[in-house]
């Protein structure tokens, strides 16, 4: 492409030439040649004023502009310096800058691949406020500018779905015969330090206080066992099946509490594989027919087919999603219920996370970063049981937290299970939703009766619950909400 040349007027200014044309017309008629000489300064005190002031503006354009590189090469035939720190893995950025009162005078002259990456620069250069924002770190910029201080800065970045934690090294550079400063910033990624640390103290806390009852009902038993119980048959039996019991729940815990740690170190790193939702829900399915029907309770499945619509995301998490939340509502799914799986293709966020059901109470326990132009795969599974108050749906996603009048019985769990869900679909970008219509909550309602509105007998309340988990697509399919013709006949199981 041609350099781009500026029209005349550029160069010589309008009012010259209108002042030199009226100088020749003063020249031309006699009663004003008397007065040529004064026109003929002032012309020329007009001229050197315009071009020293067009200079001006010209050297502040270049000041302004990145300065261009100089490439030394670390070998005589090897790369520059520039080509080397641009293939680094840790954004590195070079910063200027001319006056320290001048906030806005702070340019970017250099960033790598890492660094445009991380700051989602389309171009090198511009203004170093526009991409950092962190207080901290543009004071330790200013002092590596303006102080020649060396400094290391901690910082974290939040406000979206995953939060991550910065180790940045500020330091000058020399800068010999210009006015400009500048200062080099390498930035390191510490969130797998940081979520290691975290993870070995949150494993000894709850591994300490969750494991404590069970050690003490066991060492219990094998007191009484070898005590006054030592030659009673149907006590020891009696004894040794609920140690067995007590044992099966500390190593559910155990692994639970592994598996969560896992999944929350890796959870800032977003998933690159395939996996098919539709197949992973036939192979839940598949595993847990033989309980259902125990238990006397139906799985009903409408998805597409499997094998024709991959999400990005990791095949075994999601799995595990679909295998927590179906297990979940088996556990509290009343004899001759049904359990309702249903998946749903290109869901736009608003369409993903609307309710299902106007009436039931509603809380969004993850919400993913808003980005224009996804779509999500939502997998939305639905049991008939007791529901959930109103005032229990906050805390339904923290570790070992189970609803108030659910935590004894036969409904075995460690509490861990929506907690897994909710950092494995963080991990994805994703969402969770959870509905719910408790009998409770509705017989309450049922006694602000008014005189125009009936309300419904306490033995005839829908109550359910309803967990919606949603995956970002890896494109848009062109499939409206699944429907009957995309039912695979192969999906659908009866207990």
């Amino acid at each position: 492409m041609p350099d781009y040349k500026p029209p005349a007027k550029h160069y010589v200014p309008l009012g010259a030439i209108l002042a030199f044309a009226g100088l020749i017309i003063m020249a031309a008629i006699p009663d004003f040649q008397p007065y040529t000489a004064w026109a003929s300064l002032i012309l020329v005190a007009y001229g050197l004023i315009s071009c020293y002031s067009r200079l001006q503006t010209y050297l502040e354009v270049q000041a302004a502009k990145p300065a261009q590189e100089i490439r030394v090469k670390v070998q005589p035939e090897g790369p520059s310096f520039q080509e080397v720190l641009r293939a680094m893995p840790d954004p590195v950025l070079v910063v200027s800058g001319l006056e320290p009162d001048d906030i806005a005078g702070r340019w970017v002259v250099f960033a790598n691949k890492a660094a445009m990456k991380l700051f989602r620069m389309e171009r090198e250069g511009g203004l170093l406020v526009s991409y950092i924002r962190n207080p901290e770190l543009l004071e330790a910029v200013d002092e590596a500018l303006f102080g020649n201080v060396s400094r290391s800065t901690l910082f974290d970045e939040t406000g979206g779905a995953q939060d991550r934690f910065w180790q940045s090294w500020t330091s000058p550079l020399p800068v010999e015969g210009t006015g400009k400063r500048l200062a080099l910033m390498v930035m390191r990624d510490e969130t797998d330090v940081r979520r290691i640390e975290r993870m070995r103290a949150d494993f000894l806390a709850n591994a300490s206080h969750e494991l404590r009852t069970p050690l003490a009902s066991l060492s219990g038993f094998i007191d009484t066992l070898r005590g006054h119980a030592k030659d009673d048959e149907g006590a020891r039996d009696k004894f040794l099946s609920i140690m067995a019991a007590q044992a099966d729940r500390m190593g559910r815990l155990i692994n639970d509490l592994l598996s969560l740690s896992r999944i929350e170190m890796n959870e800032h790193v977003p998933p690159t594989g395939e996996a098919d939702i539709p197949l992973a829900v036939k192979d839940v399915v598949d595993s847990l027919t033989i309980l259902a029907q125990e238990k006397g309770v139906a799985i009903s499945v409408t998805a597409p087919k499997p094998g024709l619509f991959p999400v990005i995301g990791d095949r075994d998490q999601i799995l595990q999603v679909v295998q927590n939340l179906t297990d979940n509502a088996l556990k509290y799914a009343p004899e001759g219920s049904v359990v309702e799986i249903e998946v749903l293709l290109d869901q736009a966020l608003p369409q993903a996370s609307a309710p299902a059901e106007g009436q039931a109470s509603r809380l969004m326990l993850l919400r993913p970063d808003r980005q224009l132009n996804d779509v999500y795969t939502v997998v939305r599974v639905r049991d008939h049981g007791p529901g959930i108050r109103r005032e229990f749906l906050p805390r339904l996603a923290e570790r070992f937290y189970r609803v108030e009048g659910q935590k004894s019985g036969n409904k075995l769990g460690t509490g861990l299970g929506l907690a897994i869900v909710k950092h494995i679909i963080s991990r994805h970008r994703g969402g969770l939703v959870v509905e719910s219509v408790a009998s409770e909550a509705q017989a309450s309602a049922e006694g602000q009766k008014s005189e125009r509105v009936a309300s419904l007998p306490v033995n005839e309340i829908r109550t359910f619950t309803a967990f919606s988990a949603y995956f970002p697509q890896k494109s848009v399919y062109g499939q409206i909400p699944v429907g009957p013709r995309l039912l695979n006949d192969d999906l659908k199981h009866t207990g």
